[in-house]
């Protein structure tokens, strides 16, 4: 696929310094790029590489723009110029074409305009699929599903019962949406399973990374807003809510009836107890532990940065004496 700098230009909504008939192909890095590509400056360290840059063009702020050998794409935001471009650019395959053979389709499932589902795929009784759905391969929707226009499946993605996802919802492959929440009572030492009666809706232009579970309620739903990100190999467990806008990097564990509120961002690797609240616009650092509710926005930290072994090794033999050393301070206060 191919474009004009003058079409580019006006997909990004940029001002065009330059050549508007110089074809683009794809996008590129600065150091990278060559004449059929366009390239992005969005991080000052990287200014100098404007000068020498082989790229067809570069999307700058218009600060930037004098310092560019080649033509420009001048606009306030060039990271977001960049994400326009990609998408414009794209040359991903669609999960599925039509309707495979293969595919296993209930007689009552209602399909949209324009449904494609992929080889080996099962979609169950009552499953209602808009229209632009794409089924990857492999994938399976359980029974009284719905997804919304031009939502994509990537292969094996399976959806339990009653799930509901919105529209421009993109799943990546293997990811689990629906399972049952982790839910137990105890008598005498056997665990009793709870059936979880719940379900999981998810909102409009949600992303959702490969591998992750999201696991439906056990009374009420689990809950995600529209514009939400989720990473890969993340765990979602019953009756969680997420708020409009958060973005959840990798390996997050976030555990039951957790509410997280709007345009929270949620660092790797984080592990979030359960029925606690995030307040709006909480930024939790990679590898953090949050045990109590957050009701203030800003920046939260834990855990202890890397250190050279030996560093670490002092530091942690120090935390252990650290209950023998506050009961020393307080008898030295007195």
């Amino acid at each position: 696929m191919t474009i004009t700098l003058q079409e580019l230009a006006q997909h990004l909504g940029a001002e065009l310094k330059g050549d508007p008939k110089v074809v683009i192909a794809r996008v590129n890095t600065l150091d990278k790029a060559g004449p059929d590509e366009v390239a992005f400056l969005s991080d000052k360290h990287y200014r100098h590489l404007l000068a020498t840059t082989k790229a067809g063009a570069v999307i700058v702020q218009a600060a930037d723009q004098d310092l560019c050998s080649v033509p420009t794409l001048v606009m306030s935001n060039p990271y977001l110029g960049f994400a326009l471009a990609a998408q414009q650019l794209d040359t991903t395959p669609q999960p599925a074409l039509d309707i495979h053979a293969k595919a296993v389709v209930a007689d009552d499932v209602i399909l949209g305009a324009g449904v494609a589902i992929g080889a080996n795929a099962v979609i169950e009784s009552g499953v209602v699929l808009g229209d632009g759905v794409v089924v990857g391969a492999g994938c399976f929707i359980g029974k009284g599903a719905k997804l919304g226009a031009r939502t994509r499946l990537w292969a094996n993605v399976t959806l339990y019962h009653r799930v509901v996802l919105g529209e421009d919802c993109l799943v990546q492959a293997n990811t689990v949406i629906g399972a049952d929440g982790f839910g137990y009572a105890n008598e005498k030492g056997e665990w009793i399973k709870i059936p979880q009666l719940g379900t999981v809706i998810i909102g409009n232009r949600v992303e959702i990374g490969a591998c992750t579970t999201i696991d439906r309620g056990a009374l009420g739903d689990t809950t995600i807003a529209d514009n939400v990100i989720i990473d890969n190999q993340c765990q979602i467990a019953h009756n969680v809510k997420i708020g409009y806008g958060c973005a959840v990097a990798g390996g997050t564990i976030m555990a039951g009836s957790l509410t997280v509120g709007k345009y929270c961002i949620i660092g790797g690797g984080t592990v979030i107890n359960g029925h606690i609240e995030l307040c709006d616009g909480v930024t939790v650092t990679g590898m953090g532990m949050v045990m109590r509710s957050i009701t203030e926005p800003g920046i939260y930290s834990s855990g202890i940065p890397l250190q050279p072994n030996k560093e670490w090794r002092k530091t942690a033999a120090r935390v252990m004496r650290i209950d023998d050393l506050h009961k020393r301070v307080k008898q030295l206060e007195k």
